[in-house]
């Protein structure tokens, strides 16, 4: 399969707060096409620890992406990449105490030859839209998603529970090693989206108003300015999104058999 997106659009603010704990990779003005690997992070840990723990994570994971990354992506590579992350958080730690107890959601998409590979760790979210439907979208790792399972509360009590941003996985440091969710969807079409974002955002959208946003109707840009109008200036936490289109999709068997019949017919 051979996906080819449009041009990714992205934000990362701080919204209500001081400063901004959220990261993402790659930086909007960086990203280009051909982009394979896309990121959103939102650290915790107060004061800059937050803001060190997302950068680390991001940094952390595409170095270990573009330096071992040979074949197709598994589920084993990507907690591995985990793992080198861990130990990059050891580090810094051990050189850097006051940074002791930083963490971080991790949220991830990588286009790859199989389809569309989406990681999660923490409450950070991926969603998969087409035309104004969730075909797919990550589950929390919080503790109020825990009790709606468990079904000591409902989805909506939820929504304002006093602890509704404690997580239950996020990237520490191998003391607490964790692991990513990791799903490969494959029923790709062109006019679909991949939208990663912050819980900032969930803050001011729920998963119904994201997909009417992503109806096919608007423009890329319109659909940054559509979640801006809803998040700047509204939002208590940092908030940070990234928006990837799909363009076209080939079969790549049918793609490389359609070369060799224009070669033949040469012959």
């Amino acid at each position: 399969m051979i996906i080819t997106i449009d041009k990714p659009c992205a934000v990362t603010e701080k919204g209500g707060r001081s400063n901004n704990e959220d990261s993402i990779y790659p930086l909007p003005e960086q990203v280009t096409f051909d982009q394979k690997l896309f990121m959103v992070c939102d650290g915790v840990g107060g004061a800059e620890k937050g803001e060190v723990a997302s950068f680390l994570a991001c940094e952390s994971i595409q170095t270990f992406f573009s330096t071992f990354l040979k074949g197709d992506l598994t589920p084993e590579f990507i907690h591995k990449a985990v793992h080198y992350t861990e130990v990059c958080f050891d580090s810094y730690v051990q050189e850097h105490s006051e940074a002791m107890g930083m963490a971080t959601t991790l949220t991830m998409a990588y286009i790859a030859s199989t389809g569309i590979v989406l990681a999660h760790i923490g409450d950070s979210r991926a969603y998969y839209l087409r035309k104004g439907k969730v075909l797919y979208q990550t589950e929390d790792h919080s503790l109020v998603n825990s009790l709606v399972k468990l079904g000591k509360i409902t989805p909506e009590e939820a929504l304002t529970h006093p602890q509704r941003n404690v997580i239950i996985r996020a990237i520490q440091g191998t003391h607490s090693s964790t692991e990513a969710d990791v799903i490969t969807l494959s029923d790709i079409q062109p006019g679909d989206f991949i939208f990663l974002c912050t819980d900032g955002v969930l803050e001011r959208l729920k998963s119904e108003k994201i997909a009417e946003i992503f109806d096919g109707h608007l423009s890329v840009p319109e659909i940054k300015d559509a979640i801006l109008e809803a998040c700047d200036g509204k939002t208590r936490d940092n908030f940070s999104f990234y928006i990837i289109p799909i363009q076209k999709v080939q079969d790549s068997m049918g793609f490389k058999q359609n070369i060799l019949s224009f070669l033949y017919s040469f012959v």
